[in-house]
């Protein structure tokens, strides 16, 4: 058994468009992640909390609560997940939504094999 399946490591994708959320499933499971997705942050929310060893992947631009407030409230965790935020946004716009706060790490869209490769390790 891989040691990730063991610890029940998780990839979760917060990410409205669905064929982007679609692709990156596919992608990731086909890279042998266990991955799962939730087309808004209020889905998202009513899951249990993400472990410490799980990554997030979110959009920053969601319909309902925005991928900066899930990002908020992870970020205050006792113990918060890996975070990746993705997005088309330019990073002036990007940077006044995070003011006061960390950016996490930051993949612009559109999102290639190579790059979510490379970041996730």
């Amino acid at each position: 058994m891989p040691i990730l399946e063991a610890l029940k490591v998780t990839i979760h994708i917060v990410e409205d468009d669905p064929g982007v959320r679609d692709a990156l499933v596919l992608l990731l499971k086909s890279l042998g992640h266990q991955a799962v997705a939730y087309p808004d942050a209020e889905t998202f929310f009513r899951q249990e909390p993400p472990g410490s060893g799980d990554t997030i992947i979110i959009d920053l631009l969601l319909p309902g609560i925005s991928g900066v407030k899930v990002i908020r409230w992870l970020q205050h965790l006792a113990n918060p997940p890996a975070i990746i935020a993705i997005s088309g946004q330019p990073q002036s716009a990007i940077e006044a939504q995070f003011r006061g706060m960390e950016i996490p790490r930051l993949l612009r869209k559109p999102l290639t094999e190579d790059i979510l490769t490379q970041e996730l390790g």
